[in-house]
């Protein structure tokens, strides 16, 4: 089964509090996916910009949402507990609890008007006015969306950066990988890995850059901005042109993808030679700051739990 939705967990996170005790929100989240019957794999399925799985980040707002409908409340050890008004709807539990069932709540009402009013959460507002036209709100968690609209922007870069990559000459593209694997850790300086990277350029290598700052060994280099799919043939032409400098590691990177015979070639040589295609290649310039430069930065934060445990 899918991960349920954070709206769905409500009503069973509510009856996992109608014992009375307090609860820990890594504890509950194991057995919200015990309820759920979830896999170790959804189980462990974490969210791409933070070290949270989407079980525990939906069963947080979860509560969150019950919380501010005065079902629950959390104590002063940062635990999860049920409030009286909570366990009064226990005694008749409707079928699901979701945002529309947390509107007849005013504590819930009051939440929602308040952010509409200042205007500091639009989906908040968007959620209501779906509700208030009968709308099914199903909508992910606010970490979740932030995460979708950064995976998004990032998708939009990584298009921007091989559209750019293709118009460049191929000597600039070389000085772009040149930059990257300084940036990565390889060949010391700049300075220092353009010195070895100019003693080459023939006999199907592009260049040479030390693994190390030291020189202990170094790793030859053939990039290329290539159309079509790199096949078979053009690695067996790198691995010659290792083999011809004695070369034990070689990394061909391209602005394309490879065949799939590129890949179970290379994957089955003795020598040591990845490969890069495009996509790869614009995501370790994103990560490593190559030809982008950060526009913006919002920093999320948490509460810090162990804080208000220290005694």
């Amino acid at each position: 089964m899918t991960i349920p939705k954070y709206d769905e967990m409500m009503l069973p996170l509510l009856k996992l509090l109608g014992d009375g005790q307090e609860h820990h929100q890594r504890d509950l989240a194991n057995q919200i996916a015990d309820h759920f019957q979830l896999t170790d794999a959804e189980r462990n399925l974490m969210l791409p910009s933070t070290q949270s799985t989407y079980v525990r980040n939906r069963q947080g707002w979860a509560g969150f949402h019950l919380r501010k409908a005065g079902l629950a409340e959390l104590s002063s050890k940062a635990t999860l507990r049920i409030t009286p008004a909570g366990a009064e709807l226990l005694r008749h539990p409707p079928a699901k609890i979701d945002r529309q069932f947390l509107t007849q709540f005013a504590p819930f009402k009051a939440f929602m008007a308040e952010q509409k009013q200042r205007g500091q959460a639009a989906a908040l507002t968007k959620a209501s006015n779906s509700l208030a036209s009968g709308g099914d709100e199903e909508e992910a968690t606010p970490q979740e969306r932030i995460d979708a609209a950064f995976t998004e922007l990032r998708e939009t870069l990584v298009a921007d950066l091989l559209a750019k990559l293709a118009t460049v000459d191929p000597f600039r593209f070389e000085q772009v990988v040149l930059d990257l694997l300084v940036a990565m850790g390889y060949g010391g300086s700049r300075k220092e890995a353009a010195a070895v990277t100019q003693k080459t350029g023939d006999e199907g290598i592009d260049g040479v850059i030390n693994e190390d700052r030291l020189g202990l060994d170094v790793i030859y280099i053939q990039a290329k901005r290539w159309k079509g799919s790199v096949g078979r043939p053009e690695i067996q032409n790198f691995v010659g042109a290792l083999a011809g400098k004695k070369a034990a590691k070689g990394i061909f990177l391209t602005t394309s993808s490879f065949h799939d015979n590129a890949r179970e070639y290379a994957s089955g040589l003795h020598q040591k030679v990845i490969l890069v295609d495009g996509r790869r290649l614009a995501e370790l310039m994103i990560e490593h700051g190559i030809g982008v430069a950060e526009e913006h930065a919002y920093l999320v934060k948490k509460i810090d739990s162990d804080y208000f445990d220290e005694n």
